[in-house]
């Protein structure tokens, strides 16, 4: 499992990457693409939209079954990867690199987890 170590993970499987300027960027974790499995559609916010911390921002739909997307943190969808509509794999291939959306006026991160705290989470569900 691939867990980069400057990222910022939520115990929904998805991480956030701090962007210059204070947004964050936020996609799906390794450990969520291989349980999901092959990728087929996603729901994505609105710009605009506000997420907040630990609610559903959208869904994601493999060969497997339909799943929330979690938001890790509350503020206002300021980018969403529009890519991902014609091809939602990109999460599977890529996980890391296929951002979701930029969220910016970011609070509610005191609940993310470092890379390790994030593997040893992992490792206690499988």
């Amino acid at each position: 499992m691939n867990t980069p170590d400057n990222l910022r993970y939520s115990k929904t499987h998805e991480w956030l990457e701090l962007l210059i300027g204070g947004n964050v960027r936020v996609g799906i974790t390794d450990y969520a693409q291989d349980a999901l499995g092959d990728l087929v559609f996603i729901n994505l916010p609105e710009v605009g939209d506000a997420v907040t911390a630990g609610e559903s921002f959208g869904d994601l739909e493999s060969v497997k079954a339909v799943s929330d997307l979690f938001s890790p943190v509350t503020g206002t969808v300021e980018a969403v990867n529009e890519e991902l509509l014609d091809a939602p794999e990109l999460l599977n291939s890529d996980p890391y690199g296929a951002w979701i959306m930029e969220v910016s006026g970011v609070t509610e991160t005191e609940d993310l987890l470092d890379a390790e705290a994030y593997n040893k989470l992992c490792e206690e569900e499988e």
